[in-house]
């Protein structure tokens, strides 16, 4: 028998009561059973149900809120548009968020000096930038890759030495576009303004960042190398024209910071290597150290009041260094009349931090 074929059944016998009613044994081939039942719809209705809780009902919205405009904001444009104000001098400043309350600071010094127009802050961080262009549009730039901010608090960290070892490639790129630059650590608060104090045609300009102090006519040449063999030059504040001789020195000390890395043993950050580009190419560089009494560092105006009284009305920038920690320096700022974020607030373009 074929398999196809269905079995014959055998006619019912005269008298024989009709055959029990079976699948098998129907004479109509079985019907498939229907989809819409109601168990099937019961069932349909919770798969739906169920995707509409896993499921937006509709395609995600974009945020409402624009991208900020400022992520697009080259060194090139932002440069071009503070030497504009400074008659093609930059003031150069770098900062992420934790250091904006000293930002502000510096600012308000600045300000009162009449150069507020001209600064640019590199900001190491997103949040940074768009922060500062909200209050002050134009005046901030973020160079990529921005480096890990919330690791560039402690002095003598990893994050720290990545921080501030951008400094001079910074200050290159303003230079190869053809600006001055001063640049400034945000410790630090102007008593006078000191572009004055920037004289004749010299490469770079620097201050001293050793404590002894030296006589009113000192002299203005590159010091001699102290105990470790080189300068105690301070890369805080420094005046560089677009001269070739600007340009060496700081692609010198980029080959310093990138010959002398951070590391667990040996906890360096950007001042060392400065020193050995001044150093190493001494003589093909014209440099110009400015005056003590002018331009005197934390561990001489805050620790001997013998000389600050001696040279009162001398002083043009302060830098609160020689110690370390946002609230020691803030303390010490307060004990000495410089925090003036604290009542004079509205004096600084970012407003109140």
């Amino acid at each position: 028998m074929s398999l196809h074929q269905r079995p014959h059944q055998k006619p019912a016998a005269a008298g024989d009561s009709l055959p029990v009613s079976s699948p098998t044994a129907a004479a109509a081939p079985p019907r498939p059973l229907p989809l819409l039942t109601l168990p099937y719809l019961f069932s349909l209705l919770a798969l739906l149900l169920f995707a509409a809780l896993l499921l937006p009902w509709a395609p995600a919205r974009p945020s409402s809120a624009p991208a900020s405009p400022w992520r697009a904001y080259t060194l090139q444009e932002a440069a071009a548009f503070a030497a504009a104000a400074g008659n093609g001098t930059v003031l150069l400043a770098a900062v992420s968020g934790p250091y904006l309350p000293f930002l502000s600071n510096w600012l308000i010094s600045v300000r009162r000096a009449g150069r507020a127009d001209q600064v640019l802050v590199i900001a190491e961080d997103y949040e940074t930038l768009d922060r500062i262009n909200a209050a002050w549009p134009g005046h901030a730039v973020l160079v990529p890759p921005a480096p890990d901010a919330q690791a560039a608090h402690k002095f003598g960290s990893q994050g720290f030495f990545n921080f501030t070892s951008r400094r001079p490639r910074h200050l290159l790129q303003i230079l190869e576009l053809g600006y001055s630059v001063m640049y400034n650590d945000v410790d630090m608060v102007w008593l006078a303004d000191p572009f004055p104090y920037i004289v004749g045609d010299h490469d770079v300009y620097f201050v001293d960042d050793m404590t002894p102090v030296k006589p009113l006519d000192h002299s203005h040449e590159l010091p001699p190398p102290g105990k470790k063999g080189r300068t105690y030059i301070c890369s805080c504040m420094i005046f560089l024209r677009p001269t070739e001789g600007a340009k060496l020195l700081l692609r010198k000390w980029i080959e310093e910071l990138k010959e002398q890395p951070w590391s667990k043993q040996k906890k360096a950050n950007d001042q060392p290597g400065f020193n050995w580009a001044l150093n190493k190419t001494a003589g093909q560089v014209d440099v110009y150290l400015l005056p003590q009494s002018a331009f005197p560092t934390g561990g001489l105006y805050f620790k001997n009041r013998t000389w600050v009284k001696e040279t009162k009305g001398k002083h043009v920038i302060i830098h609160n260094n020689y110690i370390t920690g946002f609230e020691k320096k803030i303390k010490r700022f307060r004990d000495h009349g410089l925090w003036l974020v604290d009542k004079h607030s509205d004096e600084s373009p970012l407003g109140k931090i």
